[in-house]
C-alpha cells in the first residue's frame, strides 16, 4: 500500500502540479478534525481540489456505494469538478448529473452507484425522488459556490436534498464569496471558517481595474472599439440579459469581430459548442451572461469587460474570478455610459483606457472547430480522432489542437488552413468502422 503522501505526489503530478498551496494545505488540516467546514477563498486559486484531496482519502473504496455528493449551481461547475476528480485517476468511479443532460444516460450511470456525485440541485432531487441515489451511505456533503446554490429559487430543492440525506457526517462549504445567512436547513453548526479571499499576496493585485467612458448611451461602438483595442487577447464580456448578449454578438459580429455568445436560454449543444471554441482558439472572443461567471475553468483569460454593470458587489467578485487566476494576471473593464457611475465598491480613482480614434479589426483565429456526431458512448476517444485526421484527413499532429469528446459528440479544433482539405479526405471515411458526420461546428 502506498503511503498518503506517495499517493498525493501521483496525483499532483498527474494534475501537473507541484505542490498543495497554502489553502489546500489548510483544508486538508482542517477537514482531518472537523466536520463543518467553510471555505472562502478567490476564484483561481485551486478550491476544488482543496476538497477534493481530503474527501478522496474519506471515501472507502470497497464500500460499492455512493459516498460523497458536491450540489453546484451550474453544469459548467459540476463538469469542471468532474474532468478534476477524473484527472486525479484515483480509480474511483464518479459521475455528473445535471438538467439538459440525458436522464436515462445519467441513470444508467447511477445504476452502479459510483462514490461520488457531482450536480445541480435540480437534477439531484430528480433522482433522489426516483429512487436513483443511494442516499443512505453519502456521509460527506459538499456545496461548491455555496452562495449561489442558496439564493431563492434554489432553497427548497437543496433543502429536500439535504433532508433525503440521514446520515451525513461533513460537510463543506465554498465559495468565493461568502452568504449572509447560511439557513439551518444545511445543518452545519460551529464550522471553521477558512478565509483566504483577504490573506497576504491573495489580496486581488494580479486583477487590475480599468474603465471606459461611452459618449453614446448605447455603448455598443464604445465596446467594439475597445476589442479592437485590446487585441486578440481571450476576452469575456458580460451583459445582464439574454437578448442583449444576443445583440451585442450580432453587432460585433457585423463589425467583422469573430465572437461566440452563451447564456442559459440555448440547447446544450450549442453551449457547448460555444464554450468549446472559445476555450480552443477558434474564438476570442465570448459575449455572455452571468451563467460564465461561476464554473467556467478556462485558463489565460486576459480581459473580462463589463459592459453591462453589475447588479451585485458579489456578481462583480465572480466575474472577475474568470481572469487572473492563480499566478496568471488579468484586466477587468467598466464600460460607463455618460449617466452612468462606477459602483460603491470600485475604486473611484480607477484609471481610464483611451481609445484610438481608429479601430483596427483583430486578427483572425488560426484554428476553426470541427464538430464529430460521436462521443464517449459511442466508445470514441482523443486518440481515436487524432488517429482518424492524421491517417485519413492527412493532418499533422501540430495541425490539431484542443480535443473535448462529450457522451454523443465531440469537437476538434484544426488548423483554418487545413481544414478544406481535411473535410473532403474524410468526408467518406469511417471511425473505428463507423460512418458518423463531420462538419465544421456551427
Amino acid at each position: 500500500m502506498l503511503q498518503e503522501k506517495e499517493v498525493l505526489e501521483k496525483i499532483l503530478e498527474r494534475l501537473d502540479i507541484d505542490a498543495l498551496n497554502e489553502m489546500q494545505v489548510a483544508f486538508d488540516d482542517a477537514a482531518k478534525v472537523h466536520p463543518g467546514i467553510i471555505l472562502i477563498s478567490r476564484t483561481g486559486t485551486g478550491k476544488t481540489l482543496a476538497f477534493l484531496w481530503p474527501v478522496f482519502k474519506q471515501l472507502d473504496p470497497d464500500l460499492r456505494k455512493t459516498q460523497a455528493l458536491v450540489i453546484v449551481p451550474s453544469r459548467e461547475l459540476a463538469l469542471q469538478i468532474e474532468q478534476v476528480f477524473r484527472s486525479m485517476a484515483t480509480g474511483l468511479k464518479v459521475t455528473c448529473c445535471y438538467g439538459g443532460h440525458l436522464r436515462e444516460t445519467e441513470e444508467n450511470n447511477l445504476v452502479e452507484p459510483p462514490a461520488l456525485i457531482i450536480g445541480t440541485a435540480g437534477r439531484l432531487a430528480d433522482h433522489i425522488r426516483r429512487g436513483n441515489i443511494t442516499v443512505d451511505t453519502i456521509e460527506t456533503l459538499i456545496l461548491d459556490e455555496y452562495d449561489k446554490s442558496l439564493e431563492l429559487g434554489f432553497q427548497e430543492e437543496m433543502s429536500f436534498i439535504i433532508g433525503s440525506l440521514p446520515n451525513i457526517k461533513r460537510r463543506y462549504l465554498t465559495s468565493a464569496t461568502s452568504a449572509e445567512v447560511i439557513p439551518a436547513f444545511i445543518g452545519i453548526e460551529n464550522p471553521v471558517v477558512l478565509n483566504f479571499f483577504t490573506s497576504e499576496g491573495d489580496d486581488g493585485t494580479r486583477l487590475d481595474v480599468r474603465k471606459v467612458i461611452s459618449h453614446d448611451k448605447d455603448k455598443l461602438e464604445t465596446l467594439f472599439r475597445l476589442v479592437c483595442h485590446l487585441g486578440a487577447r481571450p476576452t469575456i464580456i458580460f451583459c445582464n440579459h439574454r437578448e442583449s448578449v444576443e445583440r451585442t454578438s450580432a453587432y460585433l459580429t457585423e463589425k467583422g469581430i469573430n465572437n461566440q455568445f452563451y447564456h442559459g436560454a440555448m440547447e446544450q449543444q450549442e453551449r457547448d459548442s460555444a464554450l468549446c471554441k472559445f476555450r480552443n482558439g477558434t474564438t476570442q472572443v465570448l459575449v455572455t451572461t452571468d451563467l460564465a461567471s461561476r464554473g467556467l475553468d478556462i485558463a489565460h483569460i486576459r480581459y473580462i469587460v463589463h459592459y453591462h454593470l453589475p447588479l451585485t458587489e458579489d456578481s462583480f467578485t465572480h466575474r472577475n474570478g474568470r481572469t487572473a487566476r492563480m499566478d496568471a494576471s488579468g484586466t477587468a473593464i467598466l464600460i460607463l455610459s455618460p449617466e452612468e457611475k462606477l459602483p460603491a465598491y470600485v475604486d473611484k480613482q480607477t484609471e481610464e483606457i483611451e481609445l484610438p480614434e481608429q479601430a483596427v479589426i483583430p486578427e483572425k483565429p488560426k484554428w476553426i472547430t470541427l464538430f464529430v456526431a460521436a462521443g464517449k458512448k459511442d466508445k470514441i476517444n482523443k486518440v481515436d480522432i487524432v488517429g482518424f485526421l492524421t491517417n485519413k484527413g492527412q493532418l499533422k499532429k501540430e495541425d490539431i489542437g484542443l480535443i473535448e469528446v462529450k457522451d454523443f459528440f465531440s469537437f476538434v479544433a484544426i488548423r483554418k488552413t487545413k481544414a478544406t482539405n481535411a473535410i473532403e479526405l474524410i468526408k467518406n471515411e469511417k471511425i473505428k468502422g463507423k460512418k458518423v458526420k463531420i462538419e465544421i461546428a456551427r
